[in-house]
């Protein structure tokens, strides 16, 4: 054996010892396609890293193609408002972002569905989501999209947004029949940090707090929602979002299924995350333990952002589904 080649063996030893701990160390798994995995971190919850939590609780980096579902939904809202005429837009509170959008069908005494716009409790509103109304209208339903305050403009506290989803609720309540709506017959949906609001809605004490029948909501969608909110605590979100013990007991549907008193519809798509995937298939199922009615619905080959259209869609995947739970049929 020359000196060059002990050297070269050696050397060739030195870098596999130091090579090995690398090799035998856990690489991250919970990734958007495309990101390249890292030595994986300390646990945070589950068997996620913090960069990995962090990818869970952020939707773009798994759809591509977000941006370019947002515009053709927004060329949808134009042709349908061009269609429908403008919404009548109403307030359900002193603050001025307190406000309703109703699309207003031509059955009298009609049922009502709420919607609950998402966009990670900071940002969205009523407005950008009018493509959805016409699967209700024509469906001989009212469509009522509500807006309230974005979590970045209330100090990140989502009491207060819950606290407006829950006023408005009541709202059409006591207002239905002067927009031709039928008390008795109202209906909630949402999508992504809406369908949060909305299972918090849905699992609300109606009686208690607000003077209401504890079925005032009877019957809901929750699609791509949060229904326990420790782990985005965990997250990124935690930079906006103030989540306090308070908030995480209280608006964490998950924790009041006592209160749960109606159907409700869960949903999400293969291509989501999969934290999201995970909160929606265990809420459903937790409800279900419960021995109430839960149907889970999985979109194949669906992104976050291309399950919200199957909503404005009535042989859509939620459109469908919705006016199944309303008893009505397509057009």
């Amino acid at each position: 054996m020359t000196r060059r080649s002990a050297l070269r063996g050696a050397l060739m030893t030195a870098t596999l010892a130091v090579g090995r701990p690398v090799l035998a160390q856990q690489m991250q798994t919970h990734l958007p396609p495309g990101v390249a995995a890292k030595p994986k971190g300390p646990v945070v919850f589950l068997d996620y890293d913090k960069d990995e939590i962090d990818f869970a609780y952020d939707q773009v980096p798994w759809a591509p193609n977000s941006a370019e579902v947002a515009k053709r939904n927004r060329q949808k809202s134009d042709a349908a408002v061009a269609r429908l005429g403008p919404p009548r837009r109403v307030s359900y509170g002193a603050a001025g972002i307190e406000k309703l959008d109703i699309y207003v069908t031509k059955r009298p005494n009609a049922p009502i569905n709420i919607f609950i716009h998402g966009g990670a409790w900071r940002t969205g509103d009523a407005q950008g989501v009018a493509y959805m109304s016409e699967t209700f209208v024509d469906a001989g339903a009212h469509f009522v999209a509500v807006d309230f305050n974005n979590v970045t403009e209330v100090d990140g506290n989502l009491l207060v947004m819950a606290d407006q989803v829950r006023r408005a609720i009541a709202w059409v309540h006591e207002n239905a029949t002067s927009f031709g709506g039928d008390p008795n017959r109202i209906y909630i949906s949402g999508t992504s940090s809406g369908a949060h609001l909305a299972s918090v809605a849905l699992t609300t004490d109606w009686q208690k707090d607000f003077g209401l029948p504890a079925d005032v909501l009877k019957g809901g969608l929750c699609c791509s929602g949060m229904y326990d909110l420790f782990p985005p605590s965990l997250s990124a979100r935690a930079s906006y979002v103030k989540f306090t013990p308070e908030t995480i007991e209280k608006l964490s549907p998950l924790r009041h299924l006592d209160k749960l008193v109606v159907p409700v519809i869960v949903a999400h798509g293969t291509l989501e995350t999969p934290e999201f995937q995970r909160q929606n298939r265990e809420f459903a199922a937790a409800v279900q333990k419960t021995g109430k009615s839960a149907t889970l619905l999985i979109g194949q080959g669906y992104n976050h952002f291309e399950m919200f259209e199957t909503l404005g869609n009535p042989y859509g995947l939620l459109g469908r589904a919705m006016l199944e739970q309303m008893k009505l049929k397509t057009a």
